[in-house]
């Protein structure tokens, strides 16, 4: 999940308790727990909570993920849902509900943050139109999606050697079985996943070397990497082309680039309360949006676009940071 998110979402478990605790009786001395000694009331609960930042935070949370269904929920169906996180289930496979239960997440919640980013997603391609200034911006870095094979080794020697080989003709499906120690993909000829230049779990110097590669071509020289050392083999690249014949992906690329950029989000959320205009009845809390109502204040890019975004068509959680083995990097 993107940081920014992950602050949404974080709090939407808590809120969702405490708050429903409040609300749950009408009788603010009802008893919340019991010690030995004495006992804490709903309203002592309470009281505890709204001077509190995370208090603050909750109810921030709160409004903005109920403002964000309003205005974009027709937008996420249940399937949308359901299709997320089938994608998480198949990347993962059996450990999935291990990695899940290590990042403090059931099913439920899962899907329930799932549905928390789709909203701001939504949200954020209705209110932040990309210009072809920005496609041309993002096309300079483009790489499309390529799929490689690589024999990884501890020591340059035997990479030089591994090369020579190839050279005299030798099998590099072969040579992968014989000596790669990336014990995931040496039995598959050392073949990785397809990738393009937004990959975040292959090293930035694999993949920089990779790219200049066409198809059936290999790298003459070992590629040095926190790993060991390299030898990588284009298996399929398919050309950069022209910008026009990618340009789904540089879009989606560049929204993908601004879910990660916080002022973007920032200036995201901000907007959509405006829109939503909160009222905050407790004193105590009344500042819990201050930061979002300030930013929406200073910012003009979203708020001039979101009557155009309105007009357009609307187009990793933190279980995100359980990567890929090394050594398949």
């Amino acid at each position: 999940m993107k940081s920014y998110m992950k602050k949404i979402v974080a709090g939407a478990g808590v809120a969702a308790m405490s708050l429903t605790l409040v609300a749950c009786s009408s009788s603010s001395d009802k008893t919340v727990a019991n010690y030995s000694g004495g006992k804490i009331t709903q309203d002592d609960f309470y009281t505890q909570l709204k001077t509190s930042q995370s208090g603050k935070s909750t109810l921030a949370n709160m409004i903005i993920q109920g403002a964000l269904e309003n205005q974009y929920g027709s937008k996420v169906s249940e399937q949308n849902v359901n299709d997320e996180y089938s994608k998480y289930g198949s990347q993962y496979g059996s450990n999935f509900s291990l990695i899940l239960q290590s990042n403090g997440y059931t099913e439920a919640t899962f899907k329930k943050s799932l549905r928390t980013n789709l909203l701001i997603e939504a949200a954020m391609k209705d209110l932040k139109q990309i210009s072809a200034e920005d496609e041309q911006k993002a096309w300079e870095s483009y790489q499309p999606k390529v799929t490689v094979q690589h024999i990884l080794v501890s020591d340059e020697n035997t990479a030089k050697q591994i090369i020579t080989d190839l050279n005299s003709g030798k099998n590099f499906d072969e040579l992968a079985k014989q000596y790669s120690t990336d014990t995931a993909t040496k039995e598959n000829g050392g073949k990785l996943p397809e990738f393009d230049n937004t990959d975040t779990s292959l090293d930035a110097t694999f993949k920089e070397a990779a790219f200049k590669l066409q198809t059936n071509q290999y790298t003459t020289e070992p590629v040095k990497t926190q790993y060991g050392y390299h030898i990588i083999k284009m298996a399929n690249n398919p050309g950069k082309g022209d910008l026009k014949d990618h340009k789904q992906d540089i879009d989606n690329q560049i929204y993908e680039s601004w879910m990660k950029d916080t002022s973007v989000m920032q200036n995201v959320i901000s907007t959509v309360l405006t829109k939503a205009n909160p009222s905050i009845k407790d004193k105590d809390l009344s500042d819990a949006l201050a930061s979002y109502i300030q930013s929406a204040s200073s910012s003009t890019d979203l708020s001039s676009s979101a009557s155009e975004g309105s007009q357009s068509q609307t187009n990793q959680s933190s279980v995100d940071s359980q990567s890929q083995s090394s050594e398949s990097k």
